[in-house]
């Protein structure tokens, strides 16, 4: 089992998906204390390169390394799936992606093995989460679709309403007729949308027919059986590169309560 100490988790995402991960492992572990980075100055990393992914994955590593974080956990499933190698080569503590979590999930869930993944165009492109898939069943099929308009609608704080429902239709059109029976939200952003994402497989009707899985939880579950739970009451800081002030405007949405007494701070990646 991994030994934390007084040490903290760091979770890093390219903005402010990752308080997803954030909202589930505070429920799963009411004891651990947790610095959170968002990069909310080059968000979203889903439409970058690989190699400028990695090189941003890098200066975040840096920075959480500087608050002697225990573990980190990896909360944007772009990073997850082209720079983990690279980070768990380059930091000295245990790194964990949000990918083979949500592969994992996903295959729980599934009836037929035919597996869909919504996910930015990176990770699509990546082909990780078919791989994360196929490594444990190989008979299984996964759909995946691009949804690059999801990160800046979550950012920008539209989870609801007429253009969200039209995105989100647009981007589930492809999944009919291909059998899929599970949905994987394959971006930490994406979860915000479930409740537009269900409303949408119903008017395709699909809805009957498709379970939606996000990685949050999936990710929370393994990092308590890596660290065991402790008592008390762990700390959250958070640091963003940019805006921080439009963060507390939508990051209660993301984590499902106040944020009033949590220190955000803007900090520079090096």
């Amino acid at each position: 089992m991994l030994v934390l100490g007084d040490r903290p988790i760091g979770v890093f995402d390219s903005g402010l998906g990752g308080l997803t991960v954030v909202r589930a492992l505070r429920a799963s572990l009411p004891g651990t204390s947790i610095v959170y980075l968002g990069d909310t100055a080059r968000v979203p990393y889903g439409v970058r390169s690989a190699s400028t992914v990695v090189e941003y994955a890098k200066r975040c590593a840096r920075l959480l390394r500087t608050h002697d974080v225990g573990c980190v956990v990896v909360a944007c499933n772009t990073v997850s799936a082209v720079a983990l190698p690279m980070l768990r080569e380059m930091l000295d503590v245990e790194v964990f992606g949000v990918v083979e979590p949500g592969a994992r999930a996903g295959l729980a869930a599934t009836r037929s093995y035919r597996i869909g993944v919504l996910a930015t165009r990176g990770t699509v492109v990546s082909g990780a989460y078919e791989r994360a898939v196929t490594d444990v069943e190989p008979s299984a099929t996964v759909v995946q679709q691009e949804a690059p308009l999801l990160v800046p609608l979550a950012e920008e704080g539209w989870l609801d309403g007429p253009v969200a429902g039209a995105v989100i239709r647009s981007y589930l059109e492809p999944f009919r007729g291909t059998g899929v029976d599970t949905l994987v939200l394959g971006c930490t952003h994406y979860p915000l949308f479930r409740r537009v994402i269900e409303e949408q497989l119903e008017r395709l009707d699909l809805g009957n027919e498709v379970t939606v899985v996000d990685s949050a939880g999936a990710v929370a579950k393994v990092l308590v059986e890596a660290v065991g739970v402790s008592p008390g009451s762990g700390s959250l800081r958070i640091h963003v590169t940019d805006l921080p002030s439009r963060f507390r405007e939508v990051a209660a949405r993301f984590l499902g309560d106040s944020v009033d007494d949590l220190c955000v701070q803007q900090v520079d990646l090096q």
